[in-house]
């Protein structure tokens, strides 16, 4: 098997009503690629955001009283806590400095995901913040459907993230979105290489292609949110972020 992933460069600064996939037609032209049956884009979640118009002014939030109280806390800004419970079903730990939370979309992170960083060019008395897709399933969903139309193959569409993890340090590219490709390949039932039949193996696949194509996509100024993948392992197929979300019930830690 090789896995091939191919960083798109050179694309024009994303802003609100952006069309995602021309930029991704013309990418594909500069590039010179020919899409094939089973090939993926990885897409950061910021582009989804700022073409979606998912931005906010800071200046124009008015926080709750219950915002003010938890920032007191967590030693945050008020209007950005403010945001966050709006984004968020329950908080479920903090301290000073840090906000975990359940979000809307179900997973866990920090701060809701709400974007400080590469948002937007400051402007005086304005302070910029980005959230995450209302829907990035159904954002991946309607991307996916364009390009099939157009280039007439199979093909996925995922949506990702930089996040956290409870046990380990360091932040890791997840999936928050996705079409067309796998969230969980089940290898139960299979043989391994002794013949012993596997019980409980699930590959989180849509995250293991998220934390390859961050490392091409980069974290800081790279300006590389979009790549294209060939030799994807596994077979496509209709999906939905919840199958990579563990139930609270068999959440042996909250």
């Amino acid at each position: 098997m090789t896995l091939v992933i191919t960083p798109l460069s050179n694309l024009p600064l994303v802003t609100p009503g952006a069309n995602l996939a021309r930029l991704i037609i013309d990418a594909l032209e500069a590039e010179q690629i020919v899409l094939q049956n089973g090939d993926i884009f990885v897409l950061a979640q910021k582009i989804v955001s700022k073409a979606e118009n998912r931005f906010i002014n800071l200046a124009k939030v008015e926080p709750s009283a219950e915002a003010i109280e938890l920032a007191q806390q967590v030693e945050k800004d008020p209007r950005m806590i403010d945001l966050v419970l709006r984004e968020s079903r329950k908080v479920l730990r903090h301290r000073p400095g840090t906000i975990i939370v359940e979000h809307r979309l179900g997973f866990i992170c920090a701060n809701a995901g709400i974007d400080h960083s590469n948002v937007r060019e400051a402007v005086q008395g304005e302070e910029w913040v980005l959230l995450l897709p209302e829907n990035p399933d159904a954002s991946a969903e309607k991307l996916r459907k364009h390009l099939e139309e157009r280039y007439r193959v199979r093909l996925g569409i995922l949506i990702i993230d930089s996040h956290g993890r409870a046990w380990r340090m360091g932040t890791t590219g997840v999936t928050i979105g996705l079409s067309g490709v796998p969230g969980l390949v089940d290898l139960r039932g299979r043989s391994d290489l002794f013949g012993y039949t596997l019980q409980i193996t699930q590959v989180g696949a849509a995250d293991e292609l998220a934390s390859a194509a961050s490392l091409v996509m980069g974290q800081a100024a790279e300006g590389t949110p979009l790549v294209h993948v060939r030799g994807f392992p596994y077979p496509l197929r209709e999906s939905e972020l919840n199958e990579l979300i563990r139930p609270e019930e068999l959440d042996l830690f909250r």
